[in-house]
């Protein structure tokens, strides 16, 4: 008991330290976007041109698919599933086909959704969902067979918790769902230990592509 209450208190303490950092990145990103904004300002003046372009954007169709990183879950004995290739990280732009619901990483959009224990009643992209995979998130969904009790009570639980989002996902196999980069499983209920366990272990956890990076400021 004392070693589980010991790794509770040191995972809050990490996590608080991410966020305090989070907060100093976001002054620091604030002041550089003026400062670039003037910059753009002036170059548009002078007749310069700005061109931003995604990574891996290269204009050809609307749907970039995943395959290149082909797979297939491995299930532990505790039920978590693991994806057994080397996931990719590239930015795109376009709706990508991932070969897993919900996906679990993968290419994914420049901009994540926010992901500071933010719950959200309808469905989010994908590809915003697996940015903050990346940073370290844990998404909780669900679809209709999940009870009104299960949905209200897991949404508490993310509200408390950073790094973490729930959304509805209608297409997935089971009625509760829970992704980090690379890992998944599925849960019986709200009151399901692996919750807490999955919580423990994935988020801010060691699978974390970026850890410590921003859960805020993103799609919302």
């Amino acid at each position: 008991m004392a070693a589980k209450s010991n790794s509770s208190a040191e995972r809050k303490a990490r996590i608080e330290a991410m966020r305090r950092a989070e907060r100093s990145r976001e002054r620091r990103n604030r002041i550089l976007t003026i400062g670039a904004s003037v910059l753009i300002v002036a170059g548009l003046g002078v007749g310069g041109t700005v061109l931003i372009r995604s990574q891996s954007d290269d204009g050809s169709g609307s749907v970039a698919s995943d395959s290149k990183s082909p797979g297939e879950w491995k299930t532990a004995s505790d039920g978590v599933k693991t994806w057994s290739s080397k996931l990719t990280q590239n930015h795109v732009t376009k709706t990508v086909k991932y070969p897993m619901v919900p996906p679990v990483g993968g290419d994914h959009n420049p901009v994540w959704q926010n992901c500071n224990g933010d719950v959200y009643d309808k469905a989010v992209k994908n590809e915003n969902a697996v940015h903050s995979l990346e940073h370290g998130a844990v998404w909780v969904t669900y679809n209709g067979k999940a009870s009104e009790a299960d949905v209200k009570a897991l949404a508490e639980k993310v509200k408390k918790t950073p790094y973490t989002l729930m959304s509805p996902v209608e297409d997935q196999k089971d009625p509760i769902m829970l992704s980090a980069w690379g890992h998944q499983r599925t849960v019986t209920s709200a009151t399901d230990p692996n919750v807490d366990k999955f919580f423990e272990t994935y988020v801010q956890g060691k699978q974390t592509p970026e850890p410590g990076a921003a859960c805020t400021n993103g799609v919302s």
